[in-house]
């Protein structure tokens, strides 16, 4: 049995639960390896909220105070509707006061920066290949890699996302489950346009838009819309076809969606998949988007891959083999992702619906929910991070 300081973990995919987690093994010096496709980290994507529970994990490896540093700390939440009328929402700093966790909106390029800065040398991040299989024997992992080299380590992990070729070969290749919305996200310099710290999601007909200054002079805005699954934009429209969708709704949309260029667009299909019991098997095990793909309408997808990789990290470096750490990890992780999974996907439902009669219900019950129901959901997720 190899003692957890000797151990060498082999990682798939350089995203932010593969990251967290190759700087939670470095912090309690255990060495890894990080397999990315891409050929470099470039400064692509939109934006992400580090909600309190993954803001909490990360201060457990001791990044907290760097990633808030990176982004911009949230002060009030809401959902309106298109008229910008309040629906729904909560006083976010006085909840990070009451739990001593911040919430802070952070470019996706800028989080990966800070992650990749503590996750170790340069060596330890190989960029420009991928896992494409792997065979374990009880006593080692070999993976077979994209430019036709093999590794052997002693644990490899499953962070390669949605479509995960570690999954694959774990637990068998199975299609994603497509929620009938399509997402477009993007980033502008709005800044003077978005009051500071204020997050707000707009809820219309089978639409809606979220809008999440991110610091740095920038905001990041997404938009989604009930579609077929695959259709795509004429070349060069996508812009206007938003502007078109989203004519009429309350500001400052049309202006955000006037500021920014066509480049920093993303245009993707929302998918997850069902839940599964079990993430891992002998010495491979899953994190993030491969263990527990989610939708976003909860903010968690990426939260709960950056606690995945805390967690993991800390069973790995604990005393024990190496089948007994991923028992550990996955008693910790599963019950409380998957839960996450089912919510997000069934709020997505609801936030999707088109009918105006049900959106009248649906939007009137939320607004006799106190605020309280709200704070109670953010300290939960808090309290149940182990």
């Amino acid at each position: 049995m190899t003692s957890p300081s000797s151990r060498h973990v082999l990682i798939a995919g350089a995203g932010i639960g593969g990251l967290t987690l190759a700087c939670a093994l470095r912090r309690a010096g255990v060495r890894a390896t990080v397999f990315e496709r891409a050929e470099a980290l470039r400064p692509v994507g939109a934006g992400i909220i580090v909600q309190m529970n993954a803001a909490v994990a990360l201060r457990r490896i001791g990044l907290c105070d760097a990633v808030v540093a990176e982004g911009e700390r949230a002060e009030d939440s809401r959902i309106l509707d298109t008229t910008g009328a309040r629906i729904t929402g909560v006083d976010v700093r006085s909840v990070q006061e009451e739990l001593d966790a911040p919430m802070v909106s952070i470019h996706r390029a800028r989080l990966q920066a800070v992650l990749r800065a503590h996750a170790g040398p340069e060596e330890t991040v190989r960029l420009g290949v991928s896992v494409t299989g792997f065979q374990d024997d009880g006593a080692r992992v070999t993976v077979s890699l994209s430019d036709g080299g093999t590794v052997c380590g002693d644990v490899l992990v499953g962070a390669d996302g949605l479509h995960s070729a570690v999954r694959a070969g774990l637990l068998g290749a199975r299609p994603t489950r497509y929620s009938g919305y399509t997402s477009w996200r993007g980033v502008c310099p709005a800044s003077d346009l978005v009051k500071a710290g204020h997050f707000t999601e707009t809820w219309g007909p089978g639409a809606r838009f979220g809008i999440v200054p991110i610091g740095h002079g920038e905001v990041y805005w997404y938009a989604t819309l009930n579609a077929p699954q695959g259709a795509q934009d004429a070349p060069g429209q996508t812009l206007a076809i938003l502007q078109e969708r989203f004519a009429g709704w309350h500001a400052p949309i049309a202006r955000v969606l006037a500021a920014t260029p066509p480049e920093r667009v993303l245009r993707t299909d929302i998918h997850d998949r069902p839940p599964v019991r079990s993430w891992s098997r002998g010495r491979v095990t899953l994190l993030g988007d491969a263990a527990h793909p989610m939708t976003p309408n909860l903010g968690q997808g990426g939260c709960q891959a950056i606690e995945d990789g805390v967690v993991l990290g800390e069973c790995l470096t604990a005393p024990g083999g190496v089948e007994d750490a991923l028992k550990a990890y996955e008693s910790r992780r599963v019950r409380r992702a998957n839960a996450l999974v089912v919510m997000s996907w069934r709020m997505g439902r609801l936030a999707q619906w088109e009918s105006p009669a049900a959106r009248f219900v649906r939007d009137a019950l939320f607004r006799r929910v106190p605020e309280s129901a709200a704070r109670r959901q953010l300290q939960t997720l808090v309290q149940g991070l182990r």
